[in-house]
């Protein structure tokens, strides 16, 4: 091959990788500006109107915010709030996709009370945020998360989980493994529980 027609497809690649890099700064600095922009408008709104600050932080504080579906929203308009994030993904592709499988249930405190397989690897109801990751009275090892339609999942009795905290997560996906063979469920919504049959 003429080491001329090579040397130009060589140069013509350099200035492509150039060109994408150049574009994936720019995009992330436009998010970049746009975040700063929206909260200086927020923040100066609310420091000149009083009224409107007062409605602001009474919404705020009582009413239960889906950062799940806010997340959704932003991935959606803007995509991932993290640089490159879809690249690793194209990298690693999980195998794990499943859902609940269970031999019986019955109500448990403010949820449910499942039996499953030993060793049972618990996958992720709907798609949403964790919010929570700790013991709790009665349920031991659980992990919460708000899905994009604001309820609360709780997954309780949990011997391991492969999620963090503040991590988006997706339908399907791997939450953590069960111990003793019970999955314990509680669904709420604006601090009440909800029944569990219309979501298992």
């Amino acid at each position: 091959m003429n080491p001329n027609i090579e040397e130009i497809r060589n140069q013509i690649k350099n200035k492509q990788k150039k060109n994408y890099k150049k574009s994936n700064f720019s995009k992330i600095l436009n998010k970049f500006l746009i975040t700063i922009i929206l909260t200086l408008i927020t923040l100066i709104t609310l420091r000149s109107n009083k009224s409107l600050k007062t409605k602001f932080y009474q919404y705020i504080y009582e009413k239960n915010i889906s950062f799940a579906s806010i997340n959704a929203w932003y991935e959606k308009q803007f995509g991932s709030s993290i640089p490159f994030k879809d690249i690793a993904k194209k990298q690693t592709k999980e195998v794990f996709d499943e859902k609940l499988i269970y031999q019986s249930s019955k109500k448990y405190k403010d949820g449910v009370e499942l039996t499953v397989n030993s060793n049972y690897l618990v996958p992720i109801l709907e798609s949403g945020m964790v919010v929570y990751i700790g013991e709790k009275e009665g349920y031991g090892k659980t992990v919460i998360i708000q899905q994009v339609d604001g309820t609360d999942v709780w997954y309780g009795n949990l011997n391991t989980e492969s999620v963090k905290l503040y991590d988006y997560v997706e339908k399907g996906k791997l939450l953590g493994e069960v111990k003793d063979k019970k999955l314990y469920l509680v669904f709420k919504k604006d601090g009440k529980a909800l029944s569990y049959e219309e979501h298992i």
